[in-house]
């Protein structure tokens, strides 16, 4: 039976969770702390591979989570930000990067755990400014972990003692690659190399494990920490995937040439001469084991591109691009103008779908779908990018006519994708938290919102073909007038609904109504070019 109140059990399951914890409290607050630098560095990525390796060692010791960048990496392909070439840098930066918490850690700070948590809560406290706020909170982070650490540490040395653990142990110790498959699993479990590297010193610290036993650990989590990326990749396109099973290649590949007896060998004795501590020499091995991959491994970037882009091909699924632009069409400024003009209208029709499928969510939680509008919407983030930037070049070498032509375009362009990103971000948030909390509108207000939407469809169409079609412009005005009379009309019903006490219109309240705005909202964005070009 466990004593919930003093168990070493408890204390050393507590003392993992308040240790990532505090690590994901230090790495939420540097993150939003250094946010526009974070941006800064995404942007500098570029051919070379050395700064892409800064990046990644810069990123990763702002967040905090090696596993967490290369997420933010999959995302980003997942977007067609990036490309693999571009990030296989990254990647390599990011396992160095990695290596900065379990060095801070393997310092014995744990008594000054408390009064440095106290300190930077008082100034939390007290503080008015954000960033005071952010960097009590980075100061706060790192306390828990030292303290969690400390608590790892005291019922290690409890654990120790016990006669069915020493077996476990001696077990692990005849059979050293299961200590690197439990490792990582454990690190794949808790998505943290840092948390598994610091069970493997305090167990070292007390006896339990010598340091051959503990190289084992860092194997594993080494290979362990690259489940984050992978989980992200599920479901991704095929930059995402080769983003995720790259990192997984590069730290796998890395621990297999350091399992070579031989080097292992001459590895562990080198650290065994380290002075310090076998705490300091399990962080100093976990950060050799990252610099000299990334020494053995960084004139291969190229290749190794190469390798895994062919491991993952684009499937017909991924093969979405541009169908009408190159940067070559520039034999006349109307054949230039007319290319960009058929990939708006592409661009046009996926998020007048998009619009028409944002009703479906509200009917049941369909996963599938939500999925889908996803992948939409990064299909108009594609195609606003690459036709913004053939058109800002086409704009270089043209007359001023033609200019403010290609300014309209943008525009339109611009408000396409801030339509589609209404329904991504915002409507799909709204379809998740009425499903989730199994809210029903009631019958006048599910029909009033159907009757919203058709009025949208029909709106969005015009206006769409009113970019082309002059003649339409007038009519898209006129029947954006009456939607935003229909809107006010919905609102005064819903509202009476609101005093009559309906039960049904009360839950769903702020949902109907923010429904009803995003509505508006987006009409009058595909609407404005309408007011620009009515002759």
């Amino acid at each position: 039976m466990i004593d919930l109140q003093n168990s070493y059990f408890v204390i050393l399951v507590a003392g993992v969770a308040i240790f990532m914890y505090g690590m994901t409290m230090a790495s939420q607050a540097l993150e939003k702390l250094m946010a526009s630098r974070i941006t800064a560095l995404m942007n500098k990525l570029s051919n070379s591979h050395i700064l892409a390796i800064v990046v990644g060692i810069s990123l990763t010791t702002l967040l905090q989570s090696s596993g967490a960048v290369t997420s933010m990496l999959v995302g980003l392909g997942s977007a067609k930000v990036i490309t693999l070439p571009q990030v296989m840098g990254v990647i390599i930066g990011t396992a160095i990067g990695s290596t900065l918490t379990v060095q801070i850690i393997s310092f014995n700070l744990s008594q000054y755990a408390l009064p440095a948590f106290a300190i930077a809560f008082t100034f939390y406290f007290v503080a008015k400014k954000p960033g005071i706020k952010n960097f009590s909170l980075v100061f706060m982070g790192f306390a828990l972990l030292f303290m969690g650490l400390g608590m790892i540490s005291n019922a290690a040395h409890h654990y120790a003692a016990n006669e069915q653990i020493k077996a476990f142990l001696k077990t692990l110790q005849e059979n050293p690659h299961l200590s690197l498959l439990i490792s990582m699993t454990f690190c794949a479990f808790v998505h943290s190399s840092a948390v598994t590297i610091g069970i493997a010193m305090s167990l070292a610290q007390v006896g339990a494990i010598s340091l051959n036993d503990a190289l084992f650990w860092v194997y594993g989590a080494n290979i362990g920490t690259t489940s984050t990326a992978l989980i992200a990749a599920v479901g991704s396109n095929y930059i995402g995937r080769q983003v995720a099973w790259a990192h997984f290649f590069y730290k796998t590949l890395s621990v297999a040439i350091f399992l070579i007896e031989p080097l292992h060998n001459y590895f562990l004795q080198t650290l065994d001469h380290l002075n310090g501590g076998i705490s300091r020499s399990i962080a100093n091995g976990h950060m050799i084991l990252n610099i000299i991959s990334a020494g053995i491994f960084f004139p291969f970037i190229k290749p190794g591109a190469k390798f895994i882009e062919k491991l993952f091909p684009k499937s017909s699924k991924d093969e979405f691009a541009t169908e009408f632009l190159s940067m070559n069409n520039y034999q006349s400024s109307a054949l230039a103008v007319s290319y960009a003009n058929r990939e708006i209208m592409r661009m046009a029709d996926i998020v007048l779908s998009m619009i028409q499928d944002s009703a479906k969510l509200f009917q049941n939680s369909d996963p599938t779908l939500i999925e889908s509008i996803k992948e939409r919407d990064n299909k108009v983030d594609f195609l606003y990018r690459e036709t913004k930037m053939f058109l800002l070049d086409h704009a270089n070498k043209s007359n001023t006519a033609v200019h403010q032509n290609i300014m309209d375009m943008i525009m339109f362009l611009s408000d396409l994708e801030r339509a589609a990103d209404a329904i991504d971000i915002n409507i799909i948030t709204l379809a998740i938290k009425k499903n989730a909390l199994r809210l029903e509108f009631s019958d006048e207000g599910w029909s009033e919102l159907k009757t919203m939407h058709d009025e949208v469809v029909k709106v969005a169409m015009t206006a769409i073909n009113a970019f082309n079609n002059r003649e339409l412009c007038e009519q898209t005005i006129q029947l954006k007038r009456n939607l935003a009379k229909v809107e006010i009309s919905m609102r005064e019903k819903h509202i009476s609904r609101l005093n009559r006490g309906m039960r049904e219109s009360i839950n769903t309240s702020s949902i109907h109504l923010d429904l009803l705005s995003e509505y508006k909202r987006i009409a009058s964005l595909l609407c404005t070019h309408a007011y620009n070009q009515r002759s």
